[in-house]
Parts: structure tokens; sequence; C-alpha cells
């Protein structure tokens, strides 16, 4: 347990929402029950037509403070309005279907305590499958540091879902409002480069996944963002002196499964037989040959 509770950094919760109601209950209420107590939740309502509103405003909790946007925003413009809210030392996020675990937040801060350096930390986190109820660890790596190049190389080993981050950083960055899927991967590669990571190993979060999150239209819209970034020249002249290997290959694997649940198995052959040709290449060609029902379930 934290000592000298009277210290202690108030944390600034951000909860975007359009019509989340659904878990919402849940998330809320795994931060209400976090043991670290000094935290505010900024919920910025994003001009939502469901119960979202009546069920934040039923918690009769002072921490939690309620924000109407006037017109709808795009997730990253509405997170970069919800920020400005924020009064804490430390940000962290959390969206309306996923939910903490109830010390995340007591042991990031130790964490910080112990580590004056750090600028963010991150932890492991659950995949928890809403269809099947079953849930596995997300990554058995997780790197600490400068963490610019596994980033790159693994795409994804933090997550919006898991970051502490000081605030001090939101000062000179924000998320770039334009994209609808990789504003995290983007925002958190762009800090990497100047702030240093924490790491807590123990899964602390639970990422629901839902099987819209692998729908045609997601994946074609994260291909055109992937691509748009990959071409960015700002972004070529700030990484440099990385490798970009690991995102190329993220996006040869997104137009692989577009490929298939289009029903296009000659594309999906084509994109599986260019290389870099590893592990999880043998899983998309033993797709090849199996019927597209199967196909759809396997992917998702």
């Amino acid at each position: 347990m934290l000592k000298n509770k009277r210290s202690l950094p108030l944390v600034s919760v951000i909860m975007n929402c359009h019509n989340g109601e659904k878990f919402l209950k849940k998330s809320i209420s795994s931060i209400i029950r976090q043991s670290y107590k000094n935290w505010e939740l900024i919920f910025f309502d994003n001009v939502s037509i469901d119960r979202s509103k009546l069920i934040v405003k039923s918690y009769k909790d002072k921490r939690i403070k309620y924000f109407k946007s006037k017109k709808y925003l795009t997730l990253y413009n509405a997170r970069n309005l919800a920020i400005k809210k924020a009064s804490g030392k430390f940000i962290s996020f959390l969206d309306t279907d996923d939910w903490w675990s109830s010390t995340k937040l007591e042991k990031q801060i130790k964490l910080f305590f112990e580590n004056k350096n750090l600028d963010v930390v991150f932890t492991n986190c659950y995949l928890f499958y809403n269809k099947t109820k079953t849930k596995k660890i997300a990554s058995k790596n997780l790197p600490e540091g400068k963490v610019a190049q596994e980033l790159l190389n693994h795409y994804n080993i933090a997550g919006i879902l898991t970051a502490l981050c000081k605030k001090k950083i939101f000062k000179t960055k924000q998320f770039m409002g334009s994209y609808e899927i990789i504003g995290d991967f983007d925002f958190f590669v762009d800090i990497s480069l100047n702030n240093v990571f924490g790491c807590i190993k123990e899964p602390l979060a639970y990422y629901r996944v839902h099987e819209s999150n692998a729908s045609l239209k997601k994946i074609h819209l994260h291909i055109q963002e992937l691509e748009g970034w990959l071409k960015n020249n700002k972004i070529k002249n700030r990484l440099k002196d990385y490798s970009f290997k690991g995102v190329t290959f993220v996006l040869q694997t997104l137009k692989i499964k577009k490929s298939f649940l289009d029903g296009d198995k000659i594309s999906a052959l084509q994109e599986i037989m260019k290389p870099p040709f590893n592990f999880k290449k043998y899983k998309f060609l033993i797709l090849f040959f199996i019927s597209r029902k199967k196909i759809s379930s396997f992917i998702n």
C-alpha cells in the first residue's frame, strides 16, 4: 500500500463515450473500486442518444465529472478535448466496454514513486472474448525504457487501456484527430521517442474483444490509415533511424484478412507469398484451403 496518502497525486481518468451504455456500469465500477482513491473521472459524452448520461448521473460521486460535446467528434478529437478538462498530474484512459483490476492505479503510481525518471507506466492486460467469455494474456514480453523500436516491431505493446502518463506529455503532444483506428499507436510511437516507459508485467486491465472488432469495414479503414502513416514524410523523417518491418508485416496481415473476408482467395495467396514468410503466414496458408464460413470465425 502507498503511504502518506495526503500527498498522493490526482489521477484523471479519461472516458470517451458514444452510445456506450451496454458495458458502461462495469467500466465505471472498476474505477470506483480502485484501491487508489485520489482520482477524477472525466466522462466526455460524444452526443450519445442511449442511456449513457443517465447511467453516469446515477453515481453520486463528486469525483465523476460529466461533460457533453456540442457536436459529434471523431474519437481522437474528443479525447483531446477531454484531456483539456483534466486537473490531475497523471492521465489515464478507459473505454466504456473495458475495465480495470482494483489495484491498477495504485501499482502504477507506486512504480512512478520508485522510479522518478519514468514518464509513462503501462501494464499487461487480458484479452476478454465477449462471445465465448474466455480470456488470455495479451503480451508475453513487455519492454521498458526507450520503447520506440519495440512499438514498431510489435505494433501494439501497451495500448491506451493500460497506460498512465504524466500530464506534462500532453502540453506538447496530442492525438491526431483525423485517425479513427491507429491514433493510439501513432501517439505512443511519437511520445516514445523522448519519454521513458515503465512496465508492470502483471495483467491489470481487461480489453473486451467484440466480433465487430474484426469487421471488414474496420479492417479496410485500418489498412487505409496504416498505409497513409507509412507514407507520411514527417513520420519517415522523425523515425529515420528505426525499422518499419513490424508495421509493414501488420499491414500485410490486414490485407490478407481483408482478402479472405472478401472471398478473394487469390489476392490473399499473393499477399501470403510475399516475404517475409513466418509462422503466422502458415496459419493463413491453411485458411486458403478451407471454406469462407470457417475463415470468418477463424479470423475473428
